[in-house]
């Protein structure tokens, strides 16, 4: 292989890497084991990993401890699915098909929007694309004007998206936990594209999404909102409170946390935007018998089209997980979605009026909240009180300093409905 490439060493091969950047020693390997041996090796590696299914999981900021129902895993595992091609040729995909159309038709019915996209990579990539939307349909390119409320990480996309546009991202600073209407409001012109808001935040509070919606549309921009699905059992859908464009990961649908993913990006809009949604879209039509079938109507990329007339270059969709998130809304229903969502907000209620009455802890933010709030620590102490918990096999929270140096002595909590009594108390006591 070295002859024919023309090199006469491995080292003259990756020569063009620095040295600075190469691994240049010997893989320190012991002598190969038996089967039987390799696989107790290999078992005790493992078994020093501790799922978040094995603790009393707090963690929040975007991947969450829920329930999955048994049935979601079930449908997900038949091989119909976990091996489906990309449904291009719909005569032999017509079950994918299938699936993604009742995606698309539960995540319209959870937000209130028109329609729905088959799924983004997730919830960043899905809100960098819904903006790149809201520039597109405006024909502004002077600003993005978004709350430091939103995701950190998800501004932080956003910004590698902008990086080579002429696109300002202005961001709207929210000592108190949320965006101020008036602060807002001097922040939008007449050259902004859209409002970008979180509600639920990343801090948990509530915003006061109709006033900034109002705003917004005043300048002629429009309103991408982020949502946390779980909450919309509870909360106003953003279609009823005049967004634009929904954006939201998905993972709590009946995914798992994975160590962080893959994950569910989710994507629905009004159908004004329909001709400028990225990705695919599944729509229902009829066959040449008459009978009931489904295609891709919508492949806005460049496999499909001229590259400038594409709307992305995201290349697929996470057709599992959408699958799962579409079998776990199906199985709750909205009565089940409702009691989860309820059950989340009384716990993280419960957990809060708890913790207020510790000394040395307190709350952030005087602000409503669903099922995440920030705490701060009057010592300062944060990473020592949250490796205590974790000594006692409790993943207490998030700490912020890393995204808000002004937060430095704080931590994001959330809790779900998978918390029970017990477990809230030890963690109230261990953090104290």
């Amino acid at each position: 292989m070295l002859d024919t490439i023309g090199v006469s060493t491995i080292d003259e091969l990756f020569a063009m890497v620095p040295a600075e950047l190469r691994l240049n020693r010997l893989l320190d390997l012991p002598p190969a084991l038996g089967e039987l041996a390799l696989t107790e090796h290999m078992t005790g590696l493992a078994r020093r990993n501790v799922p978040a299914g094995g603790t009393a999981c707090f963690l929040g900021g975007g991947s969450y401890d829920h329930f999955i129902p048994a049935v979601v895993d079930f449908v997900a595992a038949r091989s119909e699915f976990y091996t489906a091609y990309t449904p291009y040729q719909p005569e032999a995909s017509q079950g994918t098909l299938q699936a993604i159309f009742e995606y698309q038709t539960l995540v319209t019915q959870l937000t209130g929007m028109d329609v729905s996209n088959a799924s983004m990579y997730d919830g960043a990539s899905a809100a960098a694309e819904a903006v790149l939307m809201a520039i597109e349909a405006t024909g502004r390119q002077g600003k993005i004007v978004a709350a430091a409320s939103v995701h950190p990480e998800y501004r932080q996309v956003l910004a590698t998206y902008l990086a080579n546009l002429p696109t300002q991202l202005a961001v709207v600073k929210t000592p108190l936990g949320t965006v101020a209407p008036g602060d807002l409001a001097e922040a939008v012109d007449d050259q902004t594209a859209c409002v970008f808001v979180q509600h639920p935040n990343f801090f948990g509070c509530l915003e006061e999404v109709r006033a900034l919606g109002e705003i917004a549309h005043r300048a002629g921009a429009l309103l991408v909102v982020a949502v946390d699905p779980i909450s919309l059992g509870l909360l106003t859908r953003p279609g009823d409170y005049g967004a634009d464009l929904v954006v939201a990961e998905g993972q709590s649908l009946g995914n798992p946390m994975a160590f962080g993913g893959p994950y569910l990006g989710i994507l629905a809009c009004r159908e004004t935007f329909l001709r400028r949604l990225p990705g695919r879209l599944v729509g229902q039509t009829v066959d040449r018998h008459g009978r009931r079938c489904w295609v891709l109507t919508l492949q806005t990329r460049e496999q499909h089209i001229r590259r400038e007339k594409a709307t992305s270059n995201i290349c697929t969709n996470q057709g599992l997980l959408a699958l799962r998130a579409a079998v776990y809304l199906a199985a709750m229903g909205p009565h089940g979605l409702r009691s989860v969502a309820e059950l989340c907000l009384q716990k993280a209620r419960y957990a809060q009026d708890r913790l207020a009455r510790q000394p040395g802890l307190h709350l952030a933010f005087d602000r409503p909240t669903f099922k995440e709030f920030v705490v701060r620590a009057t010592d300062g102490e944060v990473a020592r009180r949250l490796e205590s918990a974790l000594e006692q096999n409790i993943l207490a929270g998030v700490p912020l300093g890393r995204w808000y140096p002004e937060l430095s002595d704080g931590f994001l909590a959330a809790v779900t409905e998978k918390r029970s009594k017990e477990e809230i108390d030890r963690w109230v006591a261990a953090l104290a």
